[in-house]
């Protein structure tokens, strides 16, 4: 947990890598944490979008709407092949109450706390040796961004405009800040000198 008014800045998580950590959670038994973190990785949601989530939104469909508790504006996603697979896995082995049941409920029987998400995703950086200097729940937000970007890299401003328009930026300058895109490109300012 960071402290009040303090300046920390979530990270995101390189594309393989968090695949891995998906799988690898999921083969532990951490089926709430490896569902948090693929849904978060693949929709790029709010944590507190994904806290609302029920299973019958998300399991057996194409697509579900949800609307942002933030903008109050709705949003349509719509679910890959691989994940609807791995939403399924989860579901059997999480075995909820019911299928009107949240899909991140804690042993206790409560949805997750931010917090609570927060201190295990720190938990399992550790105990997972992840490649990441700040990891929250806000990183699983950046790592869609950054993967939607990096494989439109022939668009990149299509690319950056999409994304401005689902993460609900209000320029395609924020969401190049938003990404660290803009950090990235003043960096390799100091690269392009020679000696």
């Amino acid at each position: 947990m960071s402290l009040k008014y303090s300046n920390t800045t979530a990270d995101f998580l390189n594309w393989d890598e968090m695949t891995n950590l998906v799988r690898r959670l999921a083969k532990d038994g951490e089926h709430n944490f490896s569902l948090l973190i693929a849904i978060g990785s693949f929709w790029g949601l709010r944590i507190s979008d994904i806290l609302s989530l029920r299973w019958k939104q998300i399991l057996n469909t194409d697509e579900f709407t949800i609307q942002e508790k933030k903008t109050g504006k709705n949003r349509t996603i719509r679910i890959n092949t691989q994940l609807k697979r791995h939403i399924s896995e989860c579901y059997k082995n999480i075995n909820p109450i019911s299928i009107n049941s949240p899909i991140l409920v804690s042993q206790k029987g409560t949805v997750f706390s931010i917090q609570r998400i927060n201190q295990k995703l720190k938990e399992i950086k550790t105990d997972y040796k992840v490649q990441i200097k700040n990891f929250s729940c806000h990183s699983l937000r950046k790592t869609f961004g950054r993967q939607v970007y990096n494989q439109n890299s022939d668009n990149a401003e299509m690319a950056l405009v999409k994304l401005m328009e689902l993460f609900n930026h209000s320029s395609v300058s924020i969401t190049k800040r938003y990404l660290g895109l803009r950090q990235d490109e003043l960096m390799e300012t100091y690269d392009c000198l020679s000696f």
